[in-house]
C-alpha cells in the first residue's frame, strides 16, 4: 500500500499541494485530474522523491516515508519498486542511444545481469508492449509519438515495480494509437499500485477505479470513477466533465467561469464558483466524507436549489399532476419532456403559485417557500409559453421588462433602465426609445418571446422555469436564446427546468432529462442516457418517431 498524508509541496515559498491525503493500494488505479496548474504532476513527482523544492508531510511506502529517506536508498527504488512514465516523450529517451539500449540499461541498474541478457531481456519487454522486435534498434528519432510512449512504459515495467505513475500518458497521441495504449495499460497495470495523471478525462474514465480532482493543490473531490462521472458533486468536478467532449454525450460544451488564480485565501476554486457564500473566501473547507465520496466545499458540494415532493395537482376530481418528485440543482438544466396534455405546464404553473391547493412541498435553497411571496420570485422565474400571459397589452416593453424592478423597489430609475437595456442586449432585442416605447401588437411574435425572456430574466434569478420558451422563434433566434441561458447558467449558476415536447432540443441544453405522462414523472436520469439508453415504454414511444435524436 502506498499512502500519502497531509503532502504540502512549494516552489519558491509558492504552495503547488497542500494537505493532499492519498491512499492507493494493490490492484488499484486511480486518476488525478485538473486543470493545467492544479498540481498533478507535482503529486507524481513527490512520490517518486523528484521534486526540487520543499517538501512536508508523509508518503509511506512499505512502512517507509519516501520523503525522509536518504537519497542512495530513493534511488534503489526508483526504477525498481516505482516507476514513472513521464510527461514530456521527448526529453525522456536520449537521442544517441537505440531503444532498446535505453530499456536495458534500466534493467542493469538495478540487476546483476549482463548486457547481452539485458538487451534479450529488453527486447522481449518492448515486444509485450505491442513494438516489433526489428523496432527495438531503432533510435528515438526514427518511432513515431505513440511507439515512443510504448517505449517509456516498457521502461516502466523493466523491473516489475510495484508502484506506477503516468503523466500524461497518452497525450498528443491519436485516437487509435491512444485507444491502443490504454488497451495496454489496463492489461499492464492489473497486479500494481498505479495512479494515472492527466487532464484527458476519458483516459481516466478509461482506466482507473477511482478519481481525485486537484485544485490549486487541494483534493476538492474523491469517489469511485463511474459515481464521479455520472454524479458529480462539486461545481468544479461538474464544469471539468461539461468542458470535456468525449464524455458530454449530448449538451453543447460548457466552460468554467473565470480562470485559476494562484494564492487565494479560503476555498482556492471560490472566485470561479457560482454558488459561494461569505465563508468561501476567509475559511479553507474542510473535507467531508459520504460512504466512498469525499467532497471539499462549506456547503457540502452542489447544492439543491428548487426541491419537489409528492406535488400533485388535480381539477376537481380529475388528477393533472401526480405525486411529483424532482430536484432541480445549482446550475444545472433539467427538461420535462412528454406529449401535450402530460402535465408539464400545470406543475410549472404549480411551482410559480399560480394554481392554488395542491399537494407537497416545494423548497427553495432547502428552505419551504410558499409560492406567492414577494422574495420566492425575486429567486424564481418563469418564461411562458405564450408572451401573452407575461406582457400586459397595456404596458410599453420598458415598462413591461421594468416592472418585477419596480416591484423590488430597491434601485433607481436610472439604475433600473440600465439594467432593461443591459438584459434587451443580452436577448439581441434594441434598447433605443422607439423600441421601449412599443406595446405588444407592435412586436412579432419572436420580438414578444424575446421581451418576455428580458422581463423573467431581469432579477438575475437564481432557477427558471422555462415553459417551451422559444415554441415561438425561428431556428436561428432559438439556438442565439439558447446558447444565451446556458451563458447565464456557466456565468451564474442559473437553475432552468425547461418544460419541451422537442427531443433533439432537450438533448442539446439538458443535464438531466425527466419523462412525463399522465401527470407522472415515469423516468429520470442524465440527458445521454434516456435519450440512447430509455427503460421505461413510454419513453421507447416518445423517442420512435425521432429517428435523427438517437
Amino acid at each position: 500500500m502506498l499512502e500519502i498524508r497531509n503532502l504540502n509541496v512549494s516552489y519558491n515559498h509558492h504552495r503547488v499541494l497542500q494537505d493532499v491525503g492519498l491512499t492507493l493500494r494493490k490492484g488499484e488505479t486511480i486518476s488525478v485530474i485538473g486543470e493545467s496548474g492544479a498540481g498533478k504532476t507535482t503529486l507524481g513527482l513527490s512520490i517518486m522523491g523528484l521534486v526540487k523544492g520543499a517538501c512536508a508531510g508523509e508518503i509511506l511506502f512499505n512502512r517507509a516515508d519516501i520523503l525522509t529517506l536518504p537519497e542512495d536508498k530513493r534511488r534503489r527504488l526508483r526504477g525498481k519498486e516505482l516507476a514513472m512514465v513521464f510527461q514530456n516523450v521527448a526529453d525522456a529517451l536520449h537521442p544517441l542511444y537505440t531503444v532498446a539500449d535505453q530499456v536495458a540499461e534500466s534493467i542493469m541498474v538495478h540487476h546483476s545481469i549482463s548486457s547481452a541478457g539485458a538487451v534479450a531481456r529488453a527486447g522481449e519487454l518492448l515486444d509485450s508492449v505491442g513494438l516489433n522486435g526489428h523496432r527495438a534498434g531503432a533510435y528515438p528519432h526514427q518511432l513515431s509519438g505513440g511507439e515512443k510512449q510504448r517505449v517509456l512504459i516498457a521502461m516502466a515495467l523493466a523491473n516489475d515495480p510495484a508502484v506506477v505513475i503516468l503523466d500524461e500518458p497518452t497525450a498528443s497521441l491519436d485516437a487509435l494509437t491512444k485507444a491502443e495504449i490504454i488497451g495496454l495499460l489496463r492489461g499492464k497495470l492489473k497486479d500494481k499500485i498505479a495512479l494515472v495523471v492527466t487532464h484527458d478525462i476519458s483516459v481516466a474514465a478509461d482506466l482507473s477505479d477511482k478519481m481525485v480532482v486537484l485544485y490549486g493543490g487541494r483534493v476538492l473531490e474523491a469517489g469511485a470513477t463511474p459515481d464521479l462521472l455520472t454524479m458529480p458533486r462539486h461545481p468544479y468536478t461538474r464544469g471539468l466533465l461539461r468542458a470535456y467532449p468525449g464524455l458530454n454525450s449530448t449538451k453543447d460544451l460548457q466552460g468554467i467561469p473565470g480562470r485559476f488564480l494562484p494564492g487565494v485565501e479560503g476555498c482556492p476554486f471560490h472566485p470561479r464558483c457560482t454558488q459561494k457564500i461569505d465563508i468561501c473566501a476567509r475559511k479553507i473547507p474542510r473535507q467531508l466524507q459520504t460512504g466512498n465520496r469525499l467532497v471539499t466545499c462549506h456547503r457540502g458540494g452542489i447544492i439543491p436549489q428548487l426541491e419537489l415532493r409528492g406535488i400533485s395537482k388535480s381539477y376537481g376530481h380529475l388528477p393533472a399532476v401526480q405525486d411529483v418528485n424532482l430536484t432541480l440543482y445549482e446550475g444545472e438544466t433539467v427538461s420535462l419532456v412528454g406529449e401535450s396534455g402530460s402535465g408539464k405546464t400545470t406543475l410549472a404553473k404549480t411551482i410559480m403559485g399560480l394554481f392554488k391547493d395542491h399537494a407537497g412541498e416545494i423548497l427553495l435553497e432547502g428552505q419551504n417557500y410558499a409560492p406567492g411571496k414577494k422574495a420566492f420570485y425575486q429567486k424564481v422565474q418563469m418564461i411562458f409559453q405564450n408572451p401573452g400571459e407575461s406582457i400586459s397589452h397595456r404596458m410599453n416593453v420598458l415598462q413591461a421588462v421594468k416592472e418585477p424592478l419596480d416591484i423590488r423597489n430597491s434601485d433607481s430609475e436610472e439604475e433600473k433602465l440600465a439594467r432593461v437595456k443591459q438584459v434587451l442586449h443580452e436577448v439581441e432585442l434594441p434598447c433605443d426609445h422607439a423600441f421601449l416605447s412599443k406595446y405588444p401588437h407592435h412586436l412579432s411574435g419572436g420580438e414578444a418571446q424575446r421581451v418576455a425572456i428580458a422581463r423573467a430574466l431581469v432579477q438575475n434569478p437564481r432557477v427558471l422555469v422555462a415553459d417551451e420558451p422559444t415554441s415561438a422563434l425561428d431556428a436561428s433566434v432559438q439556438a442565439k436564446i439558447l446558447k444565451l441561458l446556458l451563458n447565464l447558467q456557466e456565468k451564474r449558476g442559473l437553475a432552468m427546468l425547461l418544460i419541451t415536447h422537442d427531443i433533439a432540443l432537450a438533448k442539446k441544453v439538458s443535464d438531466r432529462m425527466a419523462v412525463m405522462v399522465q401527470g407522472r414523472i415515469v423516468e429520470e436520469g442524465p440527458a445521454g442516457e434516456v435519450v440512447y439508453n430509455p427503460r421505461h415504454a413510454y419513453t421507447k414511444r416518445l423517442l420512435a418517431p425521432a429517428p435523427a435524436v438517437v
